[in-house]
């Protein structure tokens, strides 16, 4: 009863968070902004842009489900449900009491022009799509952060021709951005009981990622290129 009422109170204070929820997310292709922020505010100081699909929070405590959608023509989910579950079962149990839904959600027009890799809204976290070829680009220069952070996951940036920026994933790079940054950084805003203005519950959820994201699973160590030895021939 006592896990119950705990989930409850946890979920009633996420439900009034979602009117102030703060996704995780960065940029992307086309004419986008300089931050892929999928803002989910009413922060006078942020846009309004809630979820396409609003899960009712219920406050029963039970164990959180997993909904995918569609993707959408040309792109693709980068992580399984699985691998979600799995994720989340590395931390402590009681980080999940509060959280009822993750959504692996389609792309739509309005994510293409204003495009993020995920978002808390109430109890329920949404992770976005990306590009069947892992490709991403930008007519924009990305902001130094958004640079260093992508750079930090294995993402390579390049400048094919003036005026056009590029973020290159491989299948293992993308995987670990997302499910220990992107995964970890919205259950940070899950968890913010604190915060209510957009910088501060930012300025949480990233080092809530740092914490349980990124040095819970090894830093920068764990995730330098693996060199190839090159074998000398000795002549006999």
């Amino acid at each position: 009863m006592k896990h119950h009422s705990n989930a409850r109170a946890k979920t009633s204070k996420a439900v009034a968070r979602g009117r102030n929820a703060t996704p995780a997310a960065r940029f992307k292709q086309r004419a986008r902004p300089q931050s892929r922020r999928c803002v989910g505010s009413q922060d006078v100081a942020q846009p309004f842009s809630p979820p396409e699909d609003w899960h009712e929070p219920v406050g029963a405590g039970d164990p959180y489900k997993v909904v995918v959608q569609d993707p959408g023509y040309g792109y693709r989910h980068v992580v399984t449900p699985d691998e979600v579950r799995d994720r989340l079962a590395q931390l402590p149990e009681h980080f999940l009491e509060g959280l009822e839904i993750i959504q692996l959600s389609r792309v739509t027009r309005k994510k293409q022009s204003f495009p993020c890799y995920g978002m808390q809204w109430g109890a329920t976290l949404y992770l976005y799509p990306l590009e069947e070829s892992l490709v991403e680009t930008f007519y924009s220069p990305p902001r130094p952060e958004t640079v260093t952070e992508s750079q930090m996951y294995g993402g390579r940036w390049g400048q094919p021709e003036p005026g056009v920026w590029t973020l290159t994933w491989t299948e293992e790079t993308v995987r670990d951005y997302y499910l220990n940054n992107i995964l970890i950084h919205e259950l940070g805003h899950l968890l913010d009981e604190r915060n209510s203005s957009y910088t501060d519950r930012e300025r949480y959820a990233e080092w809530f990622a740092i914490h349980y994201g990124y040095l819970a699973t090894g830093g920068r160590q764990s995730r330098r290129p693996r060199q190839k030895v090159k074998r000398r021939h000795h002549a006999s």
